[in-house]
């Protein structure tokens, strides 16, 4: 089957949607977000690895993870970390999930630097397949454009497909 693919807008000039469907059902494509083993194996684009992933997958508890690239063919990539933060605020299983994402060290601090998201995951059952839509509302237009020039929609789009990949290896 062929991939489906992402499509993106933006809405008030911060809010970025986006959607994809995947050949799998609701509660097996929530569970990919849900637990650590799963997102080792797809979270980020190709090339890199989630060497840090832990969840407390609860209202107010916290998703901690590291992003390492590993592919050589990256060049200057190659070696780098990026550690994430997610504070989770809402989940309806297997429906919704609402969290705050930070960019942050290994140690879980938050980098004030950089600007956080608010995204909003949620799971539609399509008969048998699931449509993904992934709102992220940022504090201005400059921070969605700020993400947007780091190269975050080829890398979403990659993540997605490693999630689809995923999906296809359970059948």
């Amino acid at each position: 089957m062929a991939n489906s693919a992402m499509v993106s807008r933006v809405e008030n000039e911060r809010v970025l949607v986006l959607e994809r469907v995947f050949d799998a059902p609701r509660e097996l494509v929530f569970q990919m977000f849900k637990e650590p083993e799963h997102l080792k194996r797809w979270w980020g684009p190709r090339g890199w690895e989630v060497p840090v992933c832990s969840i407390d997958f609860r209202p107010g508890g916290i998703w901690h993870y590291c992003m390492k690239c590993v592919d050589r063919n990256q060049g200057d990539f190659f070696g780098m970390e990026s550690w994430g933060k997610g504070v989770y605020a809402e989940i309806v299983e297997p429906e919704k999930i609402v969290y705050t994402d930070y960019f942050a060290d290994a140690e879980g601090n938050v980098n004030e630097e950089m600007p956080s998201t608010e995204v909003t995951l949620e799971f539609m059952d399509l008969e048998g397949k699931t449509k993904l839509v992934n709102r992220a509302v940022y504090v201005s237009a400059e921070a969605l454009k700020t993400v947007i020039d780091m190269g975050m929609l080829q890398g979403i789009t990659e993540t997605w497909d490693r999630l689809e990949e995923r999906l296809q290896e359970g059948k």
